[in-house]
């Protein structure tokens, strides 16, 4: 994944669903049919498998939809499912992806506030994915990265050109030189 460009923050339950479809799934079409009562109704096993199904898309739903309410501004993309086709012949989400933008900010206070809300949100569902969680800590990389170039940018504007003294010491320095002796100096136009 590369942090600078753009990066789906994912789920996929897919594996789930074929764990729980897979007798159904080894059963032909013909053994379904065959088990189908004269009006067309599905089978215990098919009706199971269907609210499964259900329950894996109504998941899959709410997980990308928590990304797209946190990403904000930083969504590319709306939620992009996978489907799975049930034995009611339905199609039933169970994966999905949101295009969220992990671009850096132009300057590094941009870049924290950037990648804490990219962290924020690849972790907003309930049970974040294995993909989520690594947009997190490339987030966090990034945000660690920027505070870094925060910190350098700050310790050269302590530091003068000479990297020696501290600047705020140098000017002190100026104008103590410049100020006279307390009683030196007289007023001559009274």
């Amino acid at each position: 994944m590369n942090i600078s460009g753009f990066s789906p923050v994912s789920s996929n339950y897919a594996s789930t669903a074929n764990r729980s479809t897979g007798n159904a799934a080894s059963a032909g079409a013909s053994g379904r049919r065959a088990e189908e009562g004269q009006n067309g109704q599905l089978s215990r096993e098919e009706a199971a498998e269907v609210a499964e199904l259900k329950k894996i898309d109504s998941k899959v739903r709410q997980h990308e939809m928590a990304h797209m309410a946190a990403g904000g501004g930083l969504v590319t993309s709306g939620a992009s499912y996978t489907y799975q086709k049930g034995p009611d012949g339905v199609n039933y989400a169970v994966g999905g992806e949101v295009g969220i933008d992990t671009s850096s900010g132009r300057t590094p206070e941009e870049t924290i506030a950037r990648a804490q809300r990219i962290r924020a949100a690849a972790l907003a569902p309930a049970d974040p994915s294995g993909q989520d969680r690594a947009v997190a800590a490339k987030a966090t990389q990034m945000e660690q990265e920027a505070r870094g170039e925060l910190a350098q940018q700050a310790m050269r504007g302590a530091t003068g050109a000479d990297g020696d003294e501290p600047r705020q010491g140098k000017l002190a320095g100026y104008l103590a030189a410049d100020k006279p002796a307390a009683g030196s100096s007289v007023n001559i136009y009274a």
